[in-house]
């Protein structure tokens, strides 16, 4: 093709790729279709969407958007139709300064290759194709909908200039490579894959067994894609594979990739009975025989009623498990003084000097809003002047002066509340949330760090565990699992009845079987209602609505089962790759191995052999016991 004038050359054309958009004004389409193009711009190559205009008007550009009233304008901001101002929806950034957009028309986009990272491509059960493409920016372009095939062709077209390599850790995930063996050379450096990454190329170019087969084989695939000349896409399985299912007419040769491991059954799990004795665990001095035993019969069922307000002390850290009748009495006096203080600080606090404390007052004007509306159909906090909401607000606005810099944030009211329904104390309440708010607090901290880092790690999990639902909710920008911010915020206080919660805390305190045991629960919630999801139309709204409904509807017994299920599940596959196993707390590196170079190239090895794409098996092993 010849350049014009504008030196711009056409490399490639599709059409019938879509954009699906969340918007529900009768005037506005929830597709827009649109052409997908790789262009030669000034001689740089660049992947570029625009939609179709019809009748001179240019697609609607609406994302994540809420109505203002009956205007025309839209709110940025989601609103998720609970608690907006503590609940995240939505991640995606507005600003893309690394993603050059063209003028024409407001969903239009224009990527350099050079800017490409990554590009995963997947297909689900109905039969629909996408790409959802991430800028070296880190930012995700929205998902393109292929309707009518086309992403081989795209693929092919793209290695003309790129090398497409597929992930060592997610076989739908392709990462984007220059062609030039010193740019790519840098990327080995980046890695530390070697500790003298700057002449592997020319190294394995002159002799690559000796290079790369003689002492990490499993790598083989790694180097095999990203220095093979540029040529057509990976072939699919089905092309040598008789017994493999054909692909649809649309799009011959696309492979569906599940994950990079295989898991074996989901072993059958049953509850058992709760902690209903406390004094034969005793020894004459009052020292907790056997905690671990404990902790084990309260994860397995629990802890009865009658039970719980000497039990939860224990489990949250305000009694030590060794300590006698005695030091506990002693623990008591001190920490009864130490809260009593803490509260007369802000109780002699005068009106004119809270005038002068904007932070004081704004915890305080906060505190008083969220215990009015806490709990309220509990008889415990119901009706006015109630004295249960008094101590509420009591050793909230005390945890305040306990710790200054996070203060009250929105949400702490729920987790105090079933603390003092349990004690019926406000001291032994106070000391218990201090406990419970070491294993949380930093979801409460205003950088939202924690909050991101669960919900990626719930993602981690949930793609090994069922990579077709990670598709479709992908497919329908709801990837980030962002209407889950709720659970992991609270630990799912408004998704169960006020005693399934008493329940639920108890056994995830007992810190069994696993770290993040709660990011299990999510996953098996989001398990139970994967039939739901993807056999129905939904999209990102209905999405969120549906999860929403959940709340109250769920039988938490099927959920912890459902829980300890996938624990075991994932636990007896010896090729779970290295981040499912860091999640899970059952792989820490040594502080040794974290200081050393060597150590950290090792490391990013031993990812690549336990992930690599297709090769893993999951034997079965026995089911191992708690603790």
């Amino acid at each position: 093709m010849e350049q014009n004038i504008e030196d711009y050359k056409l490399i490639f054309e599709k059409e019938g790729v879509y954009l699906h958009t969340n918007a529900k004004r009768s005037n506005q389409d929830t597709t827009i279709p649109g052409f997908i193009r790789i262009v030669e711009r000034a001689g740089v190559p660049a992947l570029e969407w625009s939609p179709l205009e019809d009748e001179g008007r240019s697609a609607p550009a609406v994302l994540y958007t809420k109505k203002d009233g009956d205007g025309v304008e839209e709110d940025a901001n989601y609103d998720p139709g609970y608690e907006p101002d503590w609940a995240v929806i939505s991640t995606v950034k507005k600003d893309r300064e690394h993603v050059p957009v063209r003028d024409s028309g407001q969903w239009s986009f224009s990527l350099p290759l050079s800017e490409l990272y990554s590009l995963r491509r997947a297909r689900f059960s109905l039969g629909r194709n996408f790409l959802v493409l991430t800028s070296r920016g880190g930012h995700p372009l929205p998902p393109l909908h292929f309707h009518r095939g086309g992403t081989r062709e795209l693929f092919r077209a793209m290695n003309r200039y790129i090398i497409l390599d597929q992930s060592p850790v997610d076989g739908r995930l392709f990462l984007a490579y220059p062609h030039d063996p010193g740019a790519l050379s840098q990327s080995f450096d980046k890695l530390q894959l070697f500790d003298d990454g700057s002449d592997l190329v020319s190294r394995f170019i002159q002799d690559p067994y000796a290079t790369t087969f003689g002492g990490f084989s499993k790598v083989t695939n790694f180097f095999k894609v990203a220095l093979r000349p540029p040529g057509p896409a990976t072939h699919s399985r089905a092309a040598h594979d008789p017994n493999f299912p054909p692909q649809s007419d649309e799009e011959p040769g696309f492979e569906l990739i599940n994950c990079g491991v295989e898991l074996g059954p989901r072993p059958d799990v049953t509850r058992g009975r709760p902690l209903d004795k406390w004094e034969e665990f005793l020894d004459p001095e009052g020292r907790v025989k056997n905690p671990e035993r404990i902790k084990e019969i309260v994860f397995r069922g629990g802890v009865t009623p009658t039970l719980r307000k000497e039990v939860w002390k224990f489990l949250l850290g305000f009694y030590p498990w060794n300590s006698t009748h005695k030091e506990r009495e002693d623990i008591l006096r001190v920490k009864t003084d130490e809260y009593f203080r803490m509260k007369v600080q802000w109780k002699s606090v005068s009106e004119e000097q809270e005038m002068r404390n904007s932070l004081l007052k704004g915890y305080r004007s906060l505190i008083e809003r969220d215990v009015s509306r806490t709990d309220r159909n509990n008889t415990f906090f119901s009706g006015n002047n109630n004295p249960g909401l008094t101590l509420l607000n009591d050793v909230l606005m005390t945890y305040c002066m306990f710790n200054f810099d996070l203060g009250y944030v929105q949400g702490m009211s729920d987790l105090l509340s079933p603390l003092l329904f349990v004690t019926q104390n406000e001291v032994e309440s106070f000391w218990c949330l201090t406990g419970f708010m070491e294993l949380v607090h930093q979801n409460f901290e205003e950088s939202q760090e924690a909050m991101k880092k669960q919900l990626l790690q719930l993602s981690i999990l949930l793609k090994a565990l069922d990579p077709e639902l990670c598709d479709f909710l992908d497919s329908q920008d709801s990837g980030s699992l962002c209407f889950c911010f709720r659970w992991l915020l609270i630990w799912f206080k408004r998704e169960f009845s006020f005693e399934d919660i008493l329940t639920m805390w108890e056994v995830v305190w007992s810190r069994l079987p696993c770290d993040n045991f709660h990011l299990l629960i999510a996953c098996s919630i989001l398990q139970s209602q994967r039939g739901e999801l993807i056999g129905s139309d939904h999209d990102f709204n209905t999405i969120l609505k549906h999860i929403n409904e959940l709340t109250m509807q769920l039988d938490l017994q099927t959920v912890l089962r459902g829980a300890e299920a996938i624990y075991l599940q994932l636990t007896q596959c010896k090729e779970l790759p290295l981040k499912v196993q860091q999640v899970m707390g059952l792989y820490v590196p040594s502080s040794s191995e974290e200081d050393s170079p060597d150590s950290q190239a090792s490391e990013t090895l031993r990812l690549l052999a336990e992930s690599q794409a297709g090769a893993a098996s999951c034997d079965s092993a026995p089911v191992p016991t708690y603790p």
